[in-house]
């Protein structure tokens, strides 16, 4: 497995497999280096993408592998990989979310991420904030 910095030419890829972010969006995380694009045999398998939460702490706002791809590793060590870049960056913690409806919360706990909090957006269920020590 290879995690690279995403590149302007990875749009075409973003705009197929992501409706979670707006054109706009992508073009100033992919120019800010905030989207990770996780690789397996120089082929794109999925991709981690963050940005500041009160302008100073790195949260993460999606990890995603396609299915295929899923519960054999590669998920923590992109987080890994990723929380390795924030220390690197001076960066002593970090956070993310995850609806209380997802399994996905099981595996922040096993990272070593804590809740913090969360609320409810009108009609969506519970959404949990999860934060890391990285110091």
């Amino acid at each position: 497995m290879e995690i690279r910095i995403a590149v302007s030419k990875d749009v075409q890829f973003f705009a197929k497999n992501d409706p979670h972010i707006r054109r706009q969006g992508l073009l100033d995380a992919i120019y800010l280096n905030r989207i990770y694009i996780i690789e397996e045999n120089g082929q794109s398998i999925g991709w981690l993408r963050y940005n500041l939460f009160w302008d100073t702490i790195p949260f993460m706002t999606m990890l995603y592998l396609f299915k295929e791809h899923r519960n054999k590793g590669y998920g923590k060590e992109a987080v890994n990989f990723w929380e390795s870049e924030m220390r690197e960056l001076t960066y002593d913690r970090v956070m993310t979310s995850t609806v209380s409806t997802e399994f996905a919360q099981h595996f922040y706990y096993k990272l070593g991420y804590l809740p913090i909090g969360g609320f409810t957006l009108t009609g969506e269920p519970y959404e949990i904030i999860l934060e890391k020590s990285i110091a």
